[in-house]
């Protein structure tokens, strides 16, 4: 990508569309614990509440739409932070694993307590594993190597 907005938007659609099929994969198809509609729903359900678990499919588009526009809001916050920190330039298969850990943290130790006054108590267990790793392989490592891969080519 020659742009940083290219970058940005290559990134952000490629974790996107990484850790939604993740989700989708292993919570519908793989583990059986709920569906991909409901999936989808439960993220629109962040601005709807619980009137996105009615609303078919249209709700399971809008919890798309947020989740790319979360996606793509975290590869654009790695995207402006790379120059920043040597760490990050250093090492992007480290740095990937440090940044999907730092989202897993955002998302569900601020956001989600902030959108949700009600959530299930967090074990260290297989789930919680789980969801950091998916976050890691779907979110950080793609981010940091795309982004990585814009900023050697254009010193």
């Amino acid at each position: 990508m020659k742009s940083k907005s290219g970058t940005i938007f290559l990134s952000g659609l490629i974790a996107g569309t990484l850790d939604i099929l993740a989700a989708l994969i292993i919570y519908d198809l793989i583990l059986q614990k709920t569906t991909s509609i409901k999936i989808l729903q439960s993220i629109a359900s962040g601005i709807f509440k619980k009137e996105a678990y009615s609303g078919g499919s249209q709700m399971a588009l809008y919890g798309l739409l947020l989740h790319y526009f979360i996606a793509l809001t975290f590869a654009w916050f790695y995207f402006t932070i790379y120059p920043y920190f040597k760490l990050l330039k250093k090492n992007a298969l480290l740095s990937g694993i440090l940044y999907g850990i730092f989202v897993w943290i955002v998302m569900n130790l601020l956001v989600l307590p902030a959108v949700f006054t009600a959530l299930p108590e967090k074990h260290f267990d297989f789930p919680l594993i789980l969801s950091i790793l998916i976050l890691i392989f779907c979110i950080g490592i793609p981010i940091a190597f795309i982004t990585r891969k814009h900023y050697l080519f254009h010193r």
